[in-house]
């Protein structure tokens, strides 16, 4: 993304440079610190899709924040809240990190359907096949009676449910992992330029994300497979929260973004039959070219369109930088 207007990361400007060092440290401790809990739960026979993973993955979300703490903090005594974009400073951007994930996961069903080996399924069989592996079968036909008796589509009740929690409980746990993707490594990289330095993260993020899906995180069918599938729907994932985290002038929002992402990821899943899991949800193939046509048209906005109408108080993302 070279010319003389590149499009260029724009997060705050700093008045003294971060020490050279600090996205290595960041990334050695987050690495080593989340790989090791994910082996020693692996290594005690623990499994994915059960209670105890749930209280196991929210603790490998906060240790991004944690390492961002501690690197920021401890290590070089700086300040933490405004070097890291943490600004509780509402504008419209934040709307769009709230609301942008449900037109995506919308989106992700008919790209999924087009496939091969997926179909449309309005009696959601394909989620139901997925819950079958951590429900009872006596579970399964209780949800599926209690979906039949719906008056309202269940997913419009998925939709306000993922909302909601996006916006709280998942917002608060997405934090944990956004100071240090989209805070620390935001800054540490802005000199790649939006697109580049966002898709390198993304990439980062996928890769942390190994352990988990190796023990069935998201893609149980395919483990091994669904670690690539996976990188790459994190890179054009990153890409689109980065890309509002800048908008906004806020890791914030990032966090509300990818907290609304986690909320609705479910109902990407609702209306699909599937013979092979990496082609569902959001984050599978179908998922993967929706995000790909909104990365695109994020860098149309971004290199075609006049910013004047930008909110009061965003950051803006293109800016002139010398060669």
């Amino acid at each position: 993304m070279t010319s003389p207007n590149k499009t260029a990361a724009d997060t705050p400007k700093h008045d003294t440079p971060a020490p050279k060092h600090t996205a290595t440290y960041f990334l050695l401790i987050t690495f080593g610190a989340s790989w090791l809990v994910a082996l020693v739960y692996y290594l005690a026979g623990g499994r994915w899709n059960t209670p105890l993973s749930v209280v196991v993955g929210a603790f490998y979300m906060i240790i991004p924040m944690l390492a961002a703490i501690f690197v920021q903090k401890v290590v070089y005594r700086r300040d933490i809240l405004k070097p890291l974009g943490v600004s509780f400073r509402i504008n419209a951007w934040f709307f769009v990190a709230w609301l942008l994930p449900a037109l995506l996961v919308l989106c992700a069903i008919p790209a999924a359907a087009l496939l091969p080996g997926v179909s449309f399924s309005p009696e959601h069989e394909g989620l139901f096949l997925r819950l079958a592996a951590t429900l009872t079968p006596e579970q399964l036909e209780a949800m599926r009676a209690s979906y039949d008796a719906m008056r309202v589509s269940p997913a419009l009740i998925s939709l306000g449910q993922g909302l909601i929690a996006g916006a709280t409980i998942n917002a608060l746990l997405a934090f944990g992992e956004e100071l240090g993707w989209r805070g620390l490594l935001q800054r540490e990289w802005e000199h790649l330029g939006t697109f580049a330095g966002s898709a390198i993260i993304g990439l980062v993020w996928g890769v942390w994300h190994a352990p988990l899906i190796l023990m069935g995180h998201n893609f149980l069918d395919h483990p091994v497979a669904g670690v690539f599938q996976m990188i790459a729907a994190t890179m054009l994932l990153g890409i689109l929260i980065s890309y509002v985290r800048i908008r906004a002038g806020s890791v914030i929002a990032a966090a509300l973004m990818h907290g609304s992402v986690n909320g609705l990821y479910g109902v990407s899943l609702m209306y699909l039959a599937w013979d092979n899991d990496l082609s569902i949800g959001l984050f599978g193939t179908g998922g993967c070219l929706v995000m790909g046509g909104a990365v695109a048209l994020a860098f149309l906005y971004d290199r075609y369109i006049p910013k004047a109408d930008a909110s009061p108080g965003t950051e803006t993302v293109t800016r002139h930088r010398p060669h």
